[in-house]
């Protein structure tokens, strides 16, 4: 009876952790570029026991000797959905989506302490700030104020006073100015990148991506990212919508849903046996 409970209750904790995905998953449908995740599961340490010690008594039989006890089911791993979300126009000059489910743009983010760090994000609805050193020069930043890296890694910039702004398919970034002259920004172009293994990236909150510990997993940044190389990926006016599919994941949440009460209802049981054998033994 213990093993049966262990079983149940090692494989609702590793269910809930799944439902705990569908649910971030459903709170994201609106978010700009996000990736659904899903979780695979496998099963724990099982074992073969056996009353027949004795192979000879069971010649001729299909099955295997005893029974294959297990301890339970893990969540394995957690898939990134890479699928392109739908494209919709929005007509705003500062709104890019990317037309190829691999790449990501560059950004730059500043952590409590001072310390900047490298992350990644499909969410293109992009702003124009103030420069904090120079008032007269705008940086391009995200809907949470993180710069926008060029291809170099460095702030893109313009001059305050543009009269407009526009964005190549390949990423160059040009402004016109009021007197009519339209001039490339000397930043050059966005830093967008292809990421050539997306399912090690990992979730930092605010729709950002970072990278592992590469070292420690035996890889350098040449096998995970590589450089747009002058594709045309950027739609400018435009913005990629979550690709969460709502159908899939609310079947799925029943599914788990099930799943969990099966095995609820089975270490309910297997208590109830519990408390009969103990009975007995009075």
């Amino acid at each position: 009876m213990n093993r049966a409970m262990i079983m149940s209750a090692v494989t609702m904790s590793q269910i809930q952790k799944s439902i705990d995905l569908i649910a971030n998953n459903l709170s994201n449908i609106s978010t700009n570029g996000y990736k659904s995740r899903n979780a695979t599961f496998s099963s724990l340490l099982f074992q073969n026991m056996t009353n027949q010690p004795d192979k000879d008594q069971n010649l001729g039989r299909l099955t295997p000797l005893g029974i294959r006890v297990g301890s339970g089911a893990r969540v394995s791993d957690t898939q990134m959905d890479m699928r392109l979300g739908n494209i919709k126009t929005t007509d705003r000059p500062l709104d890019l989506a990317l037309t190829e489910p691999d790449r990501f743009f560059t950004i730059q983010v500043t952590g409590p302490d001072g310390h900047t760090e490298t992350r990644y994000t499909r969410d293109g609805n992009f702003y124009l700030n103030p420069d904090a050193a120079n008032p007269n020069m705008l940086n391009l930043v995200t809907a949470n104020g993180y710069f926008v890296l060029n291809e170099n890694g460095q702030r893109i910039q313009i001059p305050a006073g543009f009269s407009d702004i526009r964005f190549t398919p390949t990423g160059e970034v040009t402004y016109t100015m009021p007197g009519g002259e339209e001039r490339s920004v000397a930043a050059g172009r966005l830093g967008i990148i292809s990421i050539l293994r997306p399912q090690l990236l990992l979730a930092q909150g605010d729709n950002t991506l970072a990278l592992p510990n590469l070292a420690s997993l035996g890889l350098t940044q040449a096998d995970v990212l590589a450089a747009n190389g002058g594709a045309s990926v950027v739609q400018q006016g435009a913005l990629e919508s979550s690709n969460v599919d709502l159908t899939d994941q609310l079947t799925e949440l029943m599914n788990m849903q099930r799943a969990y009460q099966f095995n609820a209802r089975s270490l309910s049981i297997s208590d109830q046996m519990q408390g009969l054998i103990n009975d007995l033994r009075t």
